[in-house]
């Protein structure tokens, strides 16, 4: 069952309510091979090889998108059930503002022990995504507003190695020049 556009536009209030600053992991997937999904109750994230396991250096060895993550909520309504979350395809799934007006390129926040930071490569939604939530989900992560919220998710790479797990706190970090939370 996939939503109407006028239905996913509906769920945008929730999305918009997603922290700022401090959040929470809510879901862990690792991606072992083409298709395949594994739910983690733990991952570790390396700076060579991103989430330990995953097959992102096999499909696209870019360093600009080493982890792939998304708003818990905007999956939520896309999804409709927590056990379709892990088709969207990405590797960590949040409850947080992931919007670029939040975090730009080159921000960094701590996700359990680990640090991440938004690269410049855009994270969009492509034919197998339309194939699983939908033609107006797809039309809905690639529209403006879609953009506007990094409602598809961000693509990152890994600055601190570190363990992470669903219930961690995901924060942001303060920059030298100030940026961040505050």
């Amino acid at each position: 069952m996939h939503l109407d556009l006028s239905v996913l536009e509906a769920g945008l209030d929730e999305i918009r309510r997603s922290p700022l600053d401090e959040g929470k992991v809510e879901l862990i997937v690792r991606r072992p091979r083409e298709g395949d999904r594994e739910i983690l109750a733990e991952a570790y994230l390396d700076m060579d090889g991103g989430l330990v396991g995953d097959d992102w250096l096999r499909r696209a060895p870019s360093p600009l998108a080493q982890v792939a993550v998304m708003n818990a909520r905007a999956v939520a309504l896309l999804a409709h059930s927590r056990e379709r979350w892990p088709l969207a395809g990405d590797q960590l799934y949040v409850d947080l503002n992931l919007g670029p007006a939040n975090l730009p390129p080159g921000s960094r926040f701590e996700i359990g022990s680990a640090v991440l930071e938004v690269t410049t490569k855009p994270h969009r939604g492509c034919k197998k995504f339309a194939a699983r939530f939908g033609l107006d989900a797809l039309r809905f992560v690639n529209s403006e507003v879609g953009y506007a919220l990094n409602l598809r998710g961000i693509n990152t790479r890994v600055v601190r190695a570190g363990t992470v797990r669903p219930g961690d706190l995901i924060r942001k970090i303060v920059t030298p020049d100030g940026a961040g939370p505050g």
